[in-house]
């Protein structure tokens, strides 16, 4: 392929999931479907919260932030995935490209952030139970929601501005339904050294450190539990942390079977398919998980239907 820097490369090819055309049509009503089903029922989740006053505490406040980011996470890339098989297009441009991998990698970060703010929330709820009002106050929930965020946009736009002193492959061809920056650091013809570095860093502090806090909190969950002498109170104290516990099963399972089926399969068809689960499906079954394991937000939402 021909070789020339970023200013030369106009755009990319997403081959998509299939290049067969009598899948496209299936493809386009499949995923229109589950993107409107993730943002219906995302949205739902945001009203129904912010409209109840029982549902103004910190565990709602974070769950309602969580609806948002995959509102916005998925929509970085299934809009214009369906707007490719409308169009019968498998272009992107490459500022396109750039803006994609950007707000990605800062919903994807989001995420991971959010998910360890609640599993530190449940540790405050259950570990020190007496001090939750007072630890958990307002001002605190929105530090914890806004102090990712800055982090991470900072942490994100550095891979960003390191592409421009790459040398990028003209017209090349991605077996993939979106870009991603490892995908981007493929293609590229020059040293891409620290460029693997700095995204090695990033996915440590987005992706690796929140998994961590995950881990510790409920360390300290699972130990306090442990203490409860009858087990029907375990299993009281327990039940409050199984919807965060299945989100959180769902979202890094998914994105270590993205990992393993990149690294070890070697299939880019396989690894598209498996990147569906964490881009579309995690997304999706986030808010059903939320709303059918919480009789707070079940009752919310029928009073907001109704």
């Amino acid at each position: 392929m021909e070789a020339g820097n970023h200013t030369q490369v106009s755009e990319f090819l997403l081959l998509g999931l299939s290049e067969d055309p009598e899948l496209q049509p299936l493809l386009f009503a499949v995923f229109f479907s589950m993107y409107l089903v993730t943002v219906v029922w995302n949205l739902l989740i945001i009203l129904a919260i912010s409209s109840d006053s029982q549902l103004h505490t910190p565990m709602s406040f974070f769950l309602s932030n969580l609806s948002f980011v995959d509102i916005c996470f998925i929509s970085t890339t299934i809009p214009k995935m369906l707007v490719n098989i409308e169009a019968q297009s498998k272009d992107i441009t490459y500022i396109g490209c750039l803006i994609q991998v950007y707000f990605l990698m800062i919903f994807h970060g989001m995420d991971n952030f959010v998910l360890t703010v609640i599993a530190y929330d449940r540790f405050v709820a259950i570990c020190h139970l007496l001090h939750y009002m007072v630890t958990m106050n307002p001002h605190l929930c929105v530090l914890l929601v806004l102090m990712p965020l800055f982090i991470i946009f900072w942490v994100s736009i550095l891979p960003i501005l390191l592409l421009r002193w790459l040398t990028l492959c003209i017209g090349t061809e991605i077996p993939h339904f979106f870009r991603e920056l490892g995908q981007v650091l493929k293609v590229a013809c020059s040293d891409t050294f620290l460029n693997n570095i700095i995204m090695y860093v990033t996915t440590a502090v987005v992706v690796v450190f929140p998994f961590i806090g995950i881990l510790f909190s409920y360390s300290q969950i699972f130990s306090s539990i442990m203490k409860i002498s009858s087990a029907g109170g375990k299993y009281k104290v327990f039940s409050t942390c199984g919807s965060h516990l299945s989100v959180v099963s769902l979202f890094y399972g998914t994105g270590l079977g993205v990992y393993l089926s990149s690294a070890v399969i070697h299939s880019s068809h396989r690894s598209s398919i498996a990147s569906v689960m964490y881009t579309v499906v995690t997304p999706m079954l986030n808010p059903f998980i939320y709303s059918l394991r919480n009789k707070d937000v079940k009752r919310a939402l029928g009073s907001l239907l109704s």
